[in-house]
């Protein structure tokens, strides 16, 4: 089995094959099955060290976020993350990595039902926002995580206020790029919260990792959270 490697308190880095490296200082960590910089920095806020579990390429990431005939968002984003979690444990298994707890999360968006994903181009980037445009729609996070003690879920449901936007406003917004990747086709982080009224629910999990479903799930894993 490969040995863990100390580090300073950045980011552990790794290949898709190397051994990952851990805090030196006795810092908690888990191994983050997603590619998303937001989750990464805000495990980094709550003292957690993300240490990289990226898909293999020959891994079809793309193929689990794929919307099922007639699945309701809370159904769908459960099952992307379950999906996420089955993979990324086989790939912790695959690599020989050292076993430790494993995190997963899915964010969508809803509007009267329907799932909103990551636009595939800038022409429904800004349909998507024309559609969200002056209305309230959901946010619904799920997490999941997995440990040699067990394995747990959670849903964070959030509702957003949106103001009325111009034509201007989206094709500006869309150029900035920020849309791309982003279920929704927004960031409310980014440039994207001067247009939200209000919000009922989690920001942290709107941003995509709900900050006490997630430290309720690692602490049940065992991850020493202060």
């Amino acid at each position: 089995m490969a040995a863990l490697t100390p580090t300073t308190n950045e980011p552990a880095r790794t290949t898709h094959t190397a051994a990952p490296a851990v805090p030196a200082d006795g810092r908690p960590w888990v191994y983050l099955a997603s590619q998303s910089p937001r989750r990464r920095d805000l495990l980094l806020q709550w003292g957690v060290t993300p240490v990289p579990l990226p898909p293999d390429p020959e891994e079809d990431a793309e193929a689990l976020e794929a919307v099922q005939p007639g699945e309701a968002p809370a159904a769908y984003v459960r099952r992307v993350t379950r999906a996420k979690l089955r993979a990324a444990q086989q790939r912790l298994r695959r690599r020989g990595w050292p076993p430790g707890v494993v995190l997963c999360a899915d964010t969508t968006v809803a509007l009267y039902g329907a799932i909103l994903g990551k636009p595939a181009d800038a022409a429904e980037a800004a349909q998507m926002l024309r559609r969200l445009s002056g209305r309230v729609h959901h946010v619904l996070t799920a997490v999941a995580v997995a440990s040699p003690l067990g394995q747990w879920r959670a849903l964070s449901r959030s509702r957003v206020w949106f103001a009325d936007l111009s034509e201007a406003d989206i094709a500006a917004y869309v150029a900035s790029g920020e849309p791309m990747g982003k279920a929704g086709a927004y960031a409310i982080q980014g440039r994207a919260a001067l247009w939200v009224r209000r919000i009922s629910g989690s920001h942290s999990g709107i941003v995509g990792l709900p900050a006490f479903e997630t430290g309720a799930l690692l602490r049940r894993a065992g991850v020493a959270l202060r």
